[in-house]
């Protein structure tokens, strides 16, 4: 067991990658991540589990798709808090900042399926581990 604490600030400015999610902790069968964030992310769905979002700074948005295709999106700041339902369609994204996210270890940061190709600043990943 690693009892030594993660500070979020540290590891943070330990990479510079946008929507690169690196593991800082693990809970149960979750993993909590942080990104750095900036651009368009990908419409993307996980079926089978709600996704977290706290902002850790900066602005954080976060587009939902209905079932009817009618779209409307979240702006998120420093402080909040938002969970994605599973199941739904969502497409991040930001003019910059970072944040952290609960989910299932093995979790792909593009979801079960996506639309279209996956931008080059986009890391189709299950996490990183924080170096």
């Amino acid at each position: 067991m690693d009892a030594k604490p993660v500070n979020l600030t540290e590891a943070l400015a330990s990479f510079d990658d946008v929507y690169s999610p690196r593991i800082v902790a693990r809970m149960n069968d979750y993993d909590v991540r942080i990104a750095h964030t900036a651009g368009e992310h990908v419409w993307h769905v996980h079926e089978d589990t709600d996704e977290f979002f706290l902002v850790l700074d900066g602005r954080f948005d976060v587009a939902l798709r209905a079932a009817d295709g009618t779209e409307s999106t979240v702006e998120l700041h420093k402080g909040d808090t938002f969970v994605v339902p599973k199941g739904v369609e969502h497409k991040p994204s930001s003019p910059g900042g970072s944040i952290l996210m609960f989910e299932p270890s093995g979790t792909k940061s593009t979801g079960d399926r996506h639309d279209g190709d996956i931008p080059d600043h986009v890391d189709s990943t299950t996490g990183h581990a924080l170096s």
